[in-house]
C-alpha cells in the first residue's frame, strides 16, 4: 500500500506551473455538484467520489491526472484507489481547492 502513496500529492503552484505551460493532464474536481456550483477551478471537470469507479475508463485513457476536493482527504482516497487500479498517473492536489484560493488564486472563494 505504501507504494500507492508516494509522490501521491502535487502542490496548487505546481498545478498552476502546468497549466500555465499547458501540459496535458486530466484536472478533476471530486467534490459534491453544490460544492462545483460554489467554485470551482477553471479547466477542471466534475466527477464526484461516488462516481470515481464509473468513470474507470476516462481515467485509464489519462496519462496524468490531478484530482481535488475541499481540503485534500477525499482527493487522496481517489488518487489512492485509482492507483490500486492499475491508473499510476493519479495525484491529488494537496490542500484542495481551499489551498489554491491561498496560494494560487484568491478569486476563488473559500467555503
Amino acid at each position: 500500500m505504501d507504494e500507492i502513496l508516494d509522490n501521491v500529492e502535487i502542490a496548487p503552484q505546481e498545478v498552476k506551473d502546468r497549466m500555465d505551460r499547458q501540459e496535458p493532464f486530466l484536472f478533476v474536481d471530486v467534490r459534491e455538484p453544490w460544492e462545483w456550483e460554489t467554485c470551482h477551478i477553471a479547466g477542471s471537470v466534475l466527477i464526484p467520489l461516488r462516481d470515481v469507479p464509473a468513470h474507470l475508463g476516462e481515467f485509464e485513457d489519462a496519462n496524468e491526472i490531478v484530482l481535488y476536493c475541499h481540503h485534500g482527504m477525499r482527493s487522496v482516497d481517489a488518487a489512492a484507489w485509482l492507483r490500486s487500479q492499475g491508473v499510476a498517473g493519479a495525484r491529488s492536489m494537496a490542500g484542495g481547492i481551499d489551498r489554491w484560493s491561498v496560494e494560487v488564486d484568491s478569486s476563488v472563494p473559500r467555503y
